[in-house]
């Protein structure tokens, strides 16, 4: 399987949501221009924002932080 970045699978599981970045922002309670940094890699994730967006996709923060060895995780996500 392909590696992900971290910022591929924010994208990945906000678009299977059918989430706008301004959603995600709203739902999370990170701004939208902090949301595409992190998408496009352009920032650390740090474990604050990963708890975040794992509490708004519901899914355990390691599936964002560590998507390398969680992509089980992310495929039934969606």
């Amino acid at each position: 399987h392909a590696s992900l970045t971290t910022g591929e699978v924010i994208r990945m599981l906000r678009e299977l949501k059918g989430w706008t970045q301004n959603e995600l922002a709203k739902r999370s309670g990170i701004n939208a221009t902090n949301i595409s940094l992190l998408e496009n890699n352009n920032i650390e994730i740090g474990k604050k924002r990963a708890i975040q967006l794992a509490n708004t996709f519901n899914i355990n923060p390691a599936t964002i932080m560590f998507p390398e060895y969680e992509a089980k995780e992310i495929s039934q996500a969606a």
